[in-house]
């Protein structure tokens, strides 16, 4: 079976082209496939191969201090799901485009999974107030599965987020607000829009769905979770729905 991990990290980064470099070079020698993409916000990452080979990946990345507690989040295939090996500096780890939206100080708040199970089954967070799951994915994403009764907005891109929240502000107002996406990075860049926009009682998913799926299972939602390879969306066992090749 092939172990494939996710995993993303907010740090200042002030050497992105060396970087770059280094981290190919660790992925290639153990012959893994995916996308590693690295900003001066951070990194984002997708890779397959052999435990092994990953493993080894990551005792090189974590041996970078900055590093040191990156969140993986894992998953097992039969095929790797990756064509290739793309190891890349981008302006964002994400595209978004909004400023105030990279974690400095300190991350948006996050709510964990188990809370967010909880808060789901009483359709209100632990003061009483009104639960919203916003879904900050696109269209086609939500199409394979979202949380039951979660604002899905008509967006194809996630730069349209904010406008399409505009239209959302007066219904939001009394409630508390967690975002959430396949595996944290727009929602933590749609929490902190959000805070910086004049939004209270935002949280973001701790993890995203597929952290979500890792530590609670499925419990409130429906479907499963579109993921950016070959094996099209995962079910919240962590399997994937469609594998290809």
């Amino acid at each position: 079976m092939i172990l494939n991990i996710a995993a993303y990290h907010f740090v200042p980064i002030d050497d992105a082209d060396a970087l770059v470099v280094r981290l190919r070079e660790a992925a290639e020698s153990g012959g893994l496939r995916g996308t590693v993409l690295v900003a001066e916000e951070g990194i984002n990452l997708f890779l397959a191969g052999p435990d092994e080979a990953i493993d080894a990946f990551l005792a090189a990345l974590r041996g970078d201090t900055r590093f040191a507690g990156i969140r993986v989040k894992a998953s097992r295939s039969e095929n790797v799901p990756f064509a290739r090996l793309k190891v890349r500096r981008k302006r964002e780890i994400i595209r978004f485009r909004q400023p105030q939206t990279t974690p400095e100080a300190e991350r948006a708040p996050a709510v964990a999974p188990a809370t967010l199970a909880r808060w789901i089954e009483r359709g209100a967070d632990d003061d009483g107030r009104r639960l919203v799951l916003l879904d900050t994915r696109n269209r086609e994403e939500v199409r394979h599965g979202t949380f039951e009764g979660a604002l899905a907005l008509p967006i194809d891109r996630f730069t349209d987020l904010p406008d399409a929240l505009a239209a959302e502000r007066e219904s939001l107002a009394d409630a508390t607000v967690v975002s959430f996406c396949t595996g944290g990075i727009r929602c933590e860049k749609a929490a902190l829009w959000m805070q910086a926009n004049g939004f209270e009682h935002v949280w973001q998913l701790d993890g995203g769905i597929l952290g979500y799926f890792e530590e609670v299972g499925g419990a409130g939602y429906e479907g499963a979770c579109f993921v950016f390879d070959e094996r099209i969306a995962l079910d919240p066992a962590l399997r994937p729905v469609a594998e290809r090749g």
